[in-house]
C-alpha cells in the first residue's frame, strides 16, 4: 500500500507541472524547447570570375619574302579563333627585340595581309604577332628571313689561294663558304642568289681589286651557287 501511494505522489506532480506550463502558454513551451542551431552564414559574393580565354593560333598560308630592292614583301595566313577587326602585326627583329613593319585587321573568317615596301637591299628576320585581347591569348609565329636584292658585279677565286690566310681571320680551303668585299665589316652576313638558287654567307676576306667588281666568291660559293666566272648575283645583307 505504501508503494501504491508513491506511485500516486508523482503522478500528482507531473500532472501539477504540466498543467501549470499549459497555463503559462505558448511562450513557456517555447522556452522549454531546446534552441535549434543557428544557421550558418551565408559565404559572402566575391568579385565575378573572368571566362577562361580562348587560345589563339596563327598560319602562314602564302609569303613573298625573296623580293628585289624597292617591291614589296607579302605575308598571309589566318587568325584563330576568327573575328573581323583583330590586328596583326608584321614584325622584324631589331637587336635583342623587335619592330612593327606592318598592321592588319582580320576579316570575319580571320584572314590578314601583310605587306612591308623595301627601300634597299636588306635582310630581315620576321614574324607575325596577335598581341591578344579580352577573349584571345596571344600569339606568334616565325615566318623566316625576308631578302630584299640588289644586283651585284661579281667574280670567284680559289686555285693557287688555298691556305692562304683570310682578311677577317682563318685560312682559304676548298670548302669555305664566303665571299671578298672591300668595305663590309667582317662577319657581315649576306644572302646571295642567281636564278633559283641562294646561298647564305659571311664576308670573310677583302677583296676583289680588278674591274668594278664587288664581290669575290670563294670557290665553294660559286659551285653552290652555281655561279658561273663573273657576272651579276643578286645580294640582300
Amino acid at each position: 500500500m505504501r508503494l501504491n501511494s508513491t506511485r500516486a505522489r508523482g503522478h500528482l506532480a507531473l500532472g501539477a507541472i504540466t498543467a501549470s506550463m499549459l497555463a503559462a502558454g505558448p511562450a513557456a513551451a517555447q522556452q522549454a524547447a531546446p534552441a535549434a542551431p543557428a544557421p550558418a552564414p551565408a559565404a559572402s559574393s566575391g568579385a565575378a570570375v573572368a571566362p577562361a580565354k580562348a587560345k589563339s593560333s596563327l598560319t602562314v598560308a602564302t609569303k613573298r619574302l625573296n623580293v628585289r630592292a624597292g617591291r614589296t614583301a607579302v605575308v598571309a595566313g589566318r587568325l584563330r579563333p576568327a573575328r573581323a577587326g583583330r590586328t596583326v602585326t608584321l614584325e622584324r627583329r631589331a637587336g635583342r627585340g623587335w619592330k612593327t613593319i606592318d598592321k592588319a585587321r582580320t576579316t570575319a573568317s580571320g584572314r590578314y595581309a601583310l605587306r612591308y615596301r623595301t627601300r634597299g637591299a636588306d635582310l630581315l628576320t620576321v614574324r607575325v604577332k596577335f598581341a591578344g585581347d579580352r577573349t584571345a591569348r596571344p600569339a606568334r609565329r616565325p615566318v623566316g628571313r625576308l631578302n630584299a636584292f640588289r644586283p651585284a658585279l661579281a667574280s670567284w677565286y680559289g686555285p693557287g689561294l688555298f691556305g692562304n690566310a683570310l682578311g677577317c681571320g682563318g685560312r682559304l680551303s676548298p670548302g669555305t663558304i664566303g665571299v671578298a668585299h672591300k668595305s663590309l665589316p667582317c662577319g657581315t652576313k649576306l644572302t646571295l642568289r642567281k636564278g633559283s638558287r641562294i646561298v647564305r654567307a659571311r664576308v670573310i676576306d677583302r677583296g676583289p681589286y680588278v674591274g668594278a667588281r664587288e664581290f669575290d666568291l670563294t670557290q665553294a660559293t660559286k659551285y653552290k651557287l652555281g655561279f658561273g666566272s663573273t657576272g651579276t648575283v643578286w645580294v640582300a645583307h
